[in-house]
């Protein structure tokens, strides 16, 4: 009997899920999100009641030993607004958001292009240490950071730059803050590409995988706790789904009912290693039902999908307290980061059709032409305009001298502690002796 409980709530749960998957798109007006379920009320026990009364699942009995096979559940459906051309499918789902702001997407996703091609080649050149490329994922980004009110706390991984640009962070911050230079916010002491800003409400980047996630649960629940009337984002890739710290986040959120929306950029690979290796069910929205989250996947090189899942989920997750989860399904084209050769892994072909095909970028151009609001014209001007930008902010950069070493040892402890203390006179009595080894006048005296 132990066994066939066990079946009959696996066959539960499977169940629930597929219909909640046809759910995510077919409830009208919902901009492709689920309606939530009815709060469960606590259990009232009965002893003339033959149905099931253990606490720790909702299921019914069965008298046939079943094991469910994954392969028969049908997979969570792909929610878009454009096709491939950038025509609107069902006029029912598109946002119609003004020129402007459609204007401002397509310019963040563009200008993100061009820091990520100037950046990337001065990697190469040895200018800065580091650097990973946003190519083919900027519609998750400003996608999903138009739906956010400014105000919304962000928890990035590590490509989520866009989120930035939408949000009108200086391509001089940028560009600090990959230099290392004295107007680097975070004073030199982070790798390239971890951005952080108070002002945009946008977290320090954490280099280790998924450790954003139960952080911003627990600031979404101190906003819950506080009637912020605000939403927390965070932000991860399909690799960082399969750390620990994912799953603690996930039913943290969800038994404690926190206003936050987990957003997984599922690009492909997590670094070299493919979906197929990384996970054998159905992809990280399917995981969402079992933790009790609203869930829903959407095709992320459609910025308009990626803009109503966001901003629907924003809206219920301030009103109804309860967390949700977006699946955008993108294509990383770049490689991981400066540090990897992805043709070691995946062919020149298959990155090919992504860039060609299916570009969030294209996509968008596609649909602004269509309307009337975008030329070839316009598109040249503004392709020397961003690129000129760049430039502008990148030279300035180079010329700064990089923070104080001194600085090393600051914004810590309100008073510093002995030990700290006697490092920093040791670093000072090094540079001293041995200061011509070193590039000495490249450092903020």
């Amino acid at each position: 009997m132990a066994v066939a409980i066990a079946a009959a709530r696996v066959w539960r749960l499977n169940r629930g899920l597929s219909q909640a998957a046809l759910l995510l798109l077919r409830r009208p007006g919902a901009r492709g999100l689920a309606r939530s379920h009815p709060r469960r009320q606590q259990q009232q026990f009965s002893s003339l009641d033959d149905k099931p009364q253990f606490p720790g699942a909702s299921a019914e009995f069965i008298d046939k030993l079943e094991f469910i096979q994954p392969n028969v559940i049908s997979g969570i459906p792909i929610y878009r607004v454009m096709d491939r051309q950038g025509q609107i499918i069902n006029p029912s789902e598109d946002p119609h958001l003004p020129k402007e702001k459609v204007l401002k997407l397509y310019k963040s996703m563009t200008l993100l292009n061009t820091m990520d091609r100037i950046l990337y080649e001065s990697q190469r050149q040895g200018r800065i240490s580091f650097y990973m490329t946003n190519y083919g994922e900027e519609g998750t980004h400003v996608g999903s950071a138009a739906a956010l009110d400014n105000t919304d706390l962000v928890f990035g991984q590590y490509r989520e730059a866009g989120v930035l640009m939408y949000r009108d962070y200086p391509l001089e911050l940028f560009m600090a803050q990959c230099y290392g230079n004295i107007s680097d916010l975070g004073k030199g002491r982070q790798m390239p590409v971890h951005y952080g800003c108070k002002e945009r409400h946008f977290v320090t980047i954490s280099s280790p995988l998924a450790t954003q996630i139960p952080q911003a649960v627990g600031a979404a629940y101190a906003a819950k706790r506080a009637n912020a009337n605000r939403v927390v984002i965070c932000y991860f890739g399909e690799g960082a789904a399969s750390e620990g710290d994912a799953h603690a986040g996930f039913n943290f959120a969800a038994t404690l009912e926190c206003p936050i929306i987990f957003f997984c950029r599922n690009n492909g690979y997590a670094i070299s290693t493919p979906t197929s290796e990384q996970y054998r069910g159905d992809g990280i929205a399917a995981r969402g039902p079992g933790y009790g989250i609203m869930s829903i996947r959407v095709d992320g090189n459609d910025v308009f999908a990626v803009y109503n899942a966001t901003k629907e989920a924003r809206r219920r997750a301030v009103a109804e307290n309860q967390p949700f989860l977006i699946e955008a399904m993108t294509y990383r084209i770049g490689h991981h980061s400066t540090s990897d050769d992805s043709s070691a892994y995946r062919s020149v072909d298959e990155v090919n059709y992504w860039d060609k095909q299916d570009h969030p970028v294209s996509r968008l151009r596609h649909y602004l032409l269509s309307q009337g609001w975008w030329d070839e014209e316009q598109e040249k001007a503004w392709r020397k305009q961003s690129r000129k930008k760049v430039m502008e902010a990148f030279e300035q950069a180079e010329r700064k001298p990089k923070p104080n070493p001194n600085l090393l040892f600051s914004d810590v402890y309100q008073e510093m502690p002995a030990q700290l203390r006697k490092q920093q006179e040791s670093l000072a009595r090094h540079l001293q002796t041995y200061g011509e080894h070193y590039p000495l006048d490249h450092f903020d005296k």
